[in-house]
């Protein structure tokens, strides 16, 4: 017999990368940075002792919001801590979006493609989805606060830098969003440390808009995607309401101490993406010398699609994979006939170089 609500019967789960276990895979799949944490971080786990574990953590993990206020110019009541970003989203379709029981309006907007968990989240808490194409170069279209505004989003979740394209949207574009539409515009910028810019003026003293969350990780730029540690950062009223929704207790005693530690080591971090985002450049100019197209990203990762005259994104996929070399495939419209590939070390970076140059060579 089934006991769960139909919406979840029918739901299909989030499918992330896949995990391997084998150490000597190279992993281009997830997105995860080849970096370490700052020592600083490793120190601060080391750190915590038995009565800290041994009684709850902060509720509402004090410390770490007042570091993320620091650090990026806002009070304390402006920041959320959360478990990962994913909570945060989480959190945000709780606190903002209707159920599809209360008249079929209230739901969130996005545009598409976009991070698949959006949806899943949505559809747990049965809320509307109203999905936008995006441009052919990945930008936002012009009318997408208004066929929001027409379906009643009540809330609207943009990636920027893009998932998976890479595209960043520049401060006016998001600006001009949040202006336009009659709801709470969600900025995820998970990939943000590695992009050029951040959209923080938009929720800063001057200028603040009060219908704008941005959503900020751990797990990419800080090299600390086991830890499982996000934040929303946004005006007081929106973070309160957020609050009030939010699990007890809902990061730990270890991840708070490792967060702090890892936002108190900024420039380490800096570093690490620095170090990124010359693998991104380099990496993209070689692939575009064996023929393939490259979108321009701000992220750790780039979409590339491969040349015409040979294999499909799914055969280099498989033969890739069958190599112990892991890379991203989508089997969605858009994304059929592309590979998203998370930025390595420069020695993972080489080692697909290698094995997509032997692929064509042998395909000649």
């Amino acid at each position: 017999m089934a006991y769960e609500r139909d919406n979840i019967r029918r739901l299909s789960p989030y499918v992330p990368g896949e995990q391997p276990t084998d150490t000597k895979i190279v992993k281009l799949n997830t997105n995860e940075n080849p970096y370490p944490p700052a020592p600083a971080v490793l120190q601060a786990i080391a750190g915590v002792g038995v009565d800290d574990l041994r009684s709850y953590p902060s509720p509402t993990a004090a410390r770490f919001r007042l570091a993320a206020a620091e650090l990026h110019d806002l009070d304390p009541d402006q920041v959320i801590a959360t478990k990962g970003g994913d909570e945060l989203l989480r959190l945000a379709i709780t606190v903002f979006c209707e159920p599809s029981g209360s008249g079929g309006s209230g739901g969130i907007g996005e545009t598409w493609p976009t991070y698949s968990l959006y949806d899943v989240l949505a559809r747990i808490h049965d809320t509307p989805i109203v999905r936008v194409p995006l441009e052919e170069d990945w930008a936002i279209p012009q009318d997408f606060a208004s066929k929001l505004n027409d379906a009643g989003c009540r809330l609207a979740m943009v990636v920027s830098p893009h998932a998976p394209s890479g595209r960043y949207e520049s401060c006016d574009r998001l600006r001009q969003i949040a202006t336009e539409f009659n709801g709470v515009l969600l900025i995820d910028e998970a990939y943000v440390d590695f992009a050029r810019l951040d959209a923080l003026e938009l929720i800063r003293a001057d200028g603040a808009m009060d219908n704008v969350l941005l959503l900020r990780s751990l797990s990419k730029g800080y090299s600390l995607a086991g830890l499982r540690f996000g934040y929303g950062l946004g005006h007081r009223d929106l973070i309160a309401a957020l609050d009030k929704a939010r699990d007890s207790y809902n990061t730990d005693a270890l991840g708070q101490a490792a967060a702090v530690a890892a936002l108190k080591q900024r420039d380490h971090a800096k570093a690490s993406c620095a170090k990124v985002v010359d693998e991104r450049r380099r990496l993209g100019d070689e692939l575009a010398r064996l023929g393939w197209w490259v979108w321009p990203s701000d992220s750790n990762f780039i979409l590339a699609k491969p040349p015409e005259s040979g294999p499909g994104a799914r055969d280099i996929y498989e033969s890739l994979k069958a190599g112990g070399v892991f890379v991203r495939y989508f089997d969605q419209d858009r994304l059929r006939d592309k590979l998203r590939i998370t930025i390595g070390s420069p020695d993972q970076n080489d080692a697909l170089l290698k094995a997509l140059t032997a692929r064509a060579r042998q395909d000649q």
